[in-house]
Order: structure tokens, then C-alpha cells, then sequence
């Protein structure tokens, strides 16, 4: 998060980083099994707020 706050959402720099479309991000945390994935979702607003919109397991994430 701390990351994200200083360098923005899209985070090339990160190995098992991907977009997931127009504002939709994810990345995978631990590979393995299980696999752990984080997706977070930019929004337009006048408040800038970075939202983690899952964290959890590969099986079950929303995507």
C-alpha cells in the first residue's frame, strides 16, 4: 500500500503484477498452493483512496 501511495497503482516493477482492465489490478502474493492474490480497483473521485478489493486465495478470487 505504502508503494502504491508513492509511485501510483500500476506497478510494473512487481513480478506477478498484471491489470485486469481499464481499473482493475492484481497481483499475486505467494505462488504455490495455495496461491495468494490481491486485487484493487482505481477510482476517479475527488478523494484519492486505494481500496483492496480482495486478498485471498487464487482459487477464489474475483476475476
Amino acid at each position: 500500500m505504502i508503494e502504491m501511495e508513492k509511485s501510483g497503482l500500476v506497478r510494473g516493477n512487481w513480478p506477478n503484477y498484471s491489470k485486469l482492465g481499464k481499473n482493475k489490478h492484481h497481483c499475486h502474493l505467494k505462488g504455490g498452493k495455495p496461491t495468494y492474490v490481491a486485487v484493487w480497483e482505481e477510482r476517479e473521485e475527488e478523494i484519492n483512496l486505494v481500496e483492496v478489493t480482495y486478498a485471498g486465495t487464487h482459487e477464489n478470487a474475483p476475476y
